[in-house]
């Protein structure tokens, strides 16, 4: 901590909620840091000179005239090369038992990139997932969630992306995470001898909720790091954006404010965009790409936290849990990736769209039968081919735990096509029917 020789020493509060205290204060800043009597704080709304600080341990046993001392800074972050393989709290110290870390100080919670410094993005991220890879390739400076049920593998896809993904730094944003999760992620990294390219901010069900809302500025900090200042390709993972949501809740309801849908806060959607926004390709070629899990509460989908996300992210990855295979997929239904387009059959094979567009097709054509079947009617041949076409399709393409190149994922999808269907029936063009059709 450093020197506080200087700074006006306040001791008397006007006001103390469960998550937030009050008090009159003069040249303060908005989310500046502070202590409240010895607990890290930081500043909420400034009206005038009355101040909000939402005191992130809780404001439990803190007395009215308790010491409050202004920081003059907000949130700051270390950052080196030595980031790399390390494992964070929410303020930026380390949890993993090594030393600190040695460096340039830097504040978070910066502004976005300014579009003038922005280029489109054009690189394709491959993630081994072929449910992603195939019919939702990610594009790197994308922004993108995965929207999963409470009790689905979600935390394991993350780490499973982490690793099989093309990029040069993966940055880990956990939040609310059980202490298994956490030893998971640590255990995974660790044992895949990935460590030195993964940085890891971390904020456990045992740590104070208010502080998750931290941990997306520490993570895009060091993003913005390796990005700009080396020209890295970085992924940032957040996990779980919902929990994120419930804390700014936490803390706005305390201040009063009026809730808004689902109770969550007014400012939600600027809220989450401030750090979805994030995401960018650097005309230097550094970029951030951000893959974040929401939670879903009974699967609900127009629940204010998602349906804000879906208007701020370039599509999103849905997960299910697929009754026919017993596996979780990746819905190629739901999910939708806005920018594949970019690199699809250019920086992938060229009959990659087709592929995609006729399995998607024949899939659907599954779907249609067996509601046929549900509801009584008799299946045609060609109902029976496209039930047994979805099933390997969902076993060997769908499923979270494949993990393939993409040009391998293509060809299980011309095997499929030649096992169950004429050539008439897949529609695709001559040319990529004489090049990769299965004699």
């Amino acid at each position: 901590m450093e020197s506080q020789a200087f700074q006006k020493i306040y001791t008397k509060l006007t006001n103390i909620t469960k998550a937030t205290v009050s008090l009159k204060a003069a040249d303060v800043g908005y989310d500046e840091m502070a202590l409240v009597h010895g607990r890290k704080a930081q500043v909420v709304k400034l009206m005038g000179d009355q101040v909000t600080l939402q005191v992130f341990a809780g404001t439990e046993g803190i007395p009215t005239n308790a010491e409050v001392t202004f920081m003059g800074r907000p949130p700051q972050l270390k950052v080196s090369e030595d980031l790399g393989g390390r494992f964070f709290n929410a303020y930026g110290d380390p949890i993993d038992g090594g030393p600190d870390v040695e460096g340039e100080i830097r504040d978070t919670g910066s502004p976005s990139v300014n579009p003038v410094r922005r280029k489109q993005p054009s690189q394709f991220i491959a993630t081994g997932i072929a449910g992603i890879d195939l019919n939702n390739s990610l594009v790197s400076g994308q922004k993108i969630p995965f929207f999963a049920d409470p009790d689905q593998p979600y935390n394991q896809v993350m780490a499973s992306v982490a690793l099989r993904a093309k990029a040069d730094k993966i940055i880990l944003g956990g939040m609310g995470l059980t202490n298994d999760d956490y030893l998971y992620f640590k255990n995974v990294f660790e044992n895949a001898g990935a460590l030195d390219r993964i940085v890891c901010f971390v904020n456990t069900t045992e740590d104070p909720p208010v502080e998750r809302l931290l941990v997306p500025d520490m993570a895009l900090t060091a993003a913005e790091y390796f990005a700009v200042d080396h020209n890295q390709n970085v992924l940032v993972l957040l996990t779980d954006m919902t929990l994120f949501a419930d804390a700014l809740s936490i803390v706005s309801n305390r201040m009063d404010q009026i809730p808004s849908k689902d109770s969550m806060p007014g400012s939600l959607y600027s809220d989450l965009a401030r750090i979805y926004e994030k995401a960018v390709q650097f005309p230097s070629g550094g970029s951030i790409t951000i893959v974040a899990v929401t939670t879903l509460s009974g699967g609900d989908i127009t629940h204010a936290i998602p349906d804000n996300t879906g208007y701020i992210t370039e599509g999103q990855l849905f997960l299910r849990r697929d009754t026919e295979i017993g596996k979780v997929i990746v819905d190629p239904f739901r999910s939708l990736s806005r920018l594949k387009q970019l690199v699809i059959g250019t920086q992938t094979r060229s009959d990659h769209p087709q592929v995609m567009n006729a399995a998607v097709r024949l899939y659907a054509d599954a779907a249609s039968a067996r509601t046929k079947l549900e509801n009584g009617f008799d299946l045609t041949d060609y109902d029976e081919r496209t039930l047994d076409f979805a099933k390997e399709y969902s076993e060997q393409l769908l499923a979270i735990d494949v993990n393939l190149d993409t040009d391998t994922m293509l060809d299980i999808a011309w095997d499929l096509f030649a096992k169950y269907f004429t050539k008439a029936e897949v529609r695709i063009k001559q040319e990529f029917v004489d090049k990769h059709w299965k004699k």
